[in-house]
């Protein structure tokens, strides 16, 4: 399993912005991540400055969003489609997206259920349950 350091996505999702802005080649997880920043210009400036992005503090206390966490949830919420896992993922985020006319507004739903799932999981100890993730966002299809 691939566990970047919090420096590491940092440096990513930077790197490939400086390099899209660049007009350089990108590799394709790159050219994911862009994909997703360039809907979020409002990360735009928060991506500019790798030293600064780095020593950045995103404190929900002060109401600031933290963009790594938040492009880095688009990137595995697009891999979880791209491969079908948990199994049935692809049609329920299909569904919601359909229902929402955005695939990006799908994306921000399933955010919340993936971090009510996580949560949920970490406090009861057990393990991740996709069906409950699975079942909660074609809850939100049908709302």
């Amino acid at each position: 399993m691939f566990a970047p350091s919090q420096e590491e996505v940092r440096r990513f999702f930077c790197g490939a912005w400086a390099k899209h802005q660049a007009v350089q080649p990108l590799t394709p997880l790159e050219a994911l991540a862009v994909d997703w920043i360039t809907q979020h210009p409002e990360y735009h400036e928060d991506l500019s400055d790798v030293e600064t992005a780095i020593a950045a503090q995103f404190l929900v206390e002060e109401g600031r969003t933290n963009p790594f966490l938040h492009l880095s949830m688009h990137l595995s919420i697009t891999e979880q489609t791209s491969i079908d896992q948990p199994r049935g993922i692809k049609a329920a985020v299909e569904r919601l997206a359909h229902r929402r006319s955005s695939l990006h507004e799908a994306h921000h739903e399933v955010m919340e259920a993936l971090g009510q799932m996580v949560w949920a999981s970490q406090r009861s100890g057990q393990p991740f349950d996709g069906e409950a993730y699975i079942a909660e966002i074609l809850a939100r299809a049908s709302r």
